[in-house]
C-alpha cells in the first residue's frame, strides 16, 4: 500500500522533480540550477532542494553563500535567491559554520537530515520543486525517494555525459528508478560538445549521442543535449542568471527546450 501524504510543508508543491545520475561529475547541480531558472523565466515559482550533502554547490551557483536560514512556525524558511521571490533554495550549505567545512556524517544522520528537509522546510506554494541529489544509488537516494513519495506527483530526470563509461553508470540509475517505482521524465545528455567562445561552433569533445541511445534503449524520453559553453561555466561561477543573460547561446537553446518538455509532460508527473 502506498503512503498517503499528510498535510504539511510540501502540500503546496504541484510537481517534484529529482535530478539523478549514477555517476558523479556529470553536472547534476548545473542542470538543477539552470532548469529552475528556465522554469522561473517561464513564469513558474520554483524551489530547489539541495540534498547533495557532501557537495552542496548550488548556493555558490546562485550567489547565495553565507545566507542565513530562519525559523518560522512551520519550520525552516528557505532562502530566496531573486528579488521577485520566485526561486527559493534549501541546502546543507546554509547550515555549515564555514563554507569549506566537510560534512563527515554516517548514513543515519544524512538520512535524518534529508527527512527533515522534506518535512520541516516551509516552501509555501510552488509549481516545481527541483531536488539535486548526490551521485550513485545510495541510502541517501532511498531516503529522498521514500520521504518525497507521499507528495507525488514525483518524477526523475536522469543526467549523463556522452561517453560510454558514463552511459554505463547511468544505466544503473534507470534500474534504480524501476526498482523504486520512480517515474522517469527523461534523460539529459550534458557536456555534449564544446561551444567555441569565438565562433560558437560546437565540437564533439567527448563524442555525442550516448544519452539519446540510452533513452531509446530504455524506452524513456530523451529531453535534449546540453553543450559545454564557457559562458555557462562563468555564469555558474559568478552566480549570474545564464538563462537571462545569454539567450543566443546553444546551451541556452538546449536548456530552454528541456524546460519546455518538462512543462509539457504533466502526464508523467501524475
Amino acid at each position: 500500500m502506498e503512503a498517503v501524504a499528510e498535510p504539511g510543508n510540501l502540500s503546496g508543491v504541484r510537481h517534484i522533480v529529482l535530478i539523478l545520475s549514477g555517476k558523479g561529475g556529470v553536472g547534476k547541480s548545473t542542470i538543477s540550477t539552470e532548469l529552475a531558472l528556465a522554469l522561473r523565466h517561464a513564469g513558474k515559482k520554483v524551489g530547489i532542494l539541495d540534498v547533495d550533502l557532501c557537495g552542496p554547490s548550488i548556493p555558490c551557483m546562485l550567489r547565495a553563500q553565507g545566507r542565513a536560514v530562519h525559523q518560522c512556525d512551520s519550520g525552516w524558511v528557505p532562502v530566496f535567491v531573486d528579488q521577485e521571490q520566485k526561486v527559493s533554495l534549501m541546502s546543507v550549505g546554509f547550515l555549515l559554520e564555514k563554507p569549506d567545512e566537510a560534512v563527515v556524517w554516517r548514513g543515519p544522520k544524512k538520512n535524518a537530515l534529508i527527512k527533515q528537509f522534506v518535512s520541516d522546510v516551509a516552501w509555501g506554494q510552488l509549481d516545481y520543486l527541483v531536488v539535486d541529489t548526490p551521485p550513485g544509488t545510495s541510502d541517501e537516494h532511498m531516503a529522498a525517494v521514500e520521504a518525497l513519495r507521499p507528495y507525488s506527483p514525483l518524477g526523475a530526470i536522469v543526467v549523463t555525459t556522452p561517453q560510454a563509461v558514463s552511459v554505463g553508470d547511468v544505466r544503473r540509475e534507470l534500474t534504480f528508478c524501476r526498482k523504486t517505482g520512480l517515474r522517469v521524465i527523461g534523460i539529459v545528455e550534458n557536456m555534449s560538445g564544446f561551444v567555441c567562445p569565438h565562433c560558437t561552433e560546437c565540437t564533439n569533445v567527448f563524442s555525442r549521442g550516448g544519452g539519446e541511445e540510452l533513452a531509446r534503449h530504455a524506452g524513456v524520453p530523451f529531453l535534449g543535449s546540453v553543450p559545454l559553453d564557457p559562458k555557462l561555466t562563468r555564469s555558474l561561477e559568478e552566480g549570474r542568471d545564464f538563462i537571462q543573460e545569454f539567450p543566443h547561446s546553444p546551451a541556452f537553446q538546449a536548456l530552454s527546450a528541456i524546460a519546455q518538455k518538462v512543462l509539457e509532460a504533466p502526464a508523467q508527473l501524475s
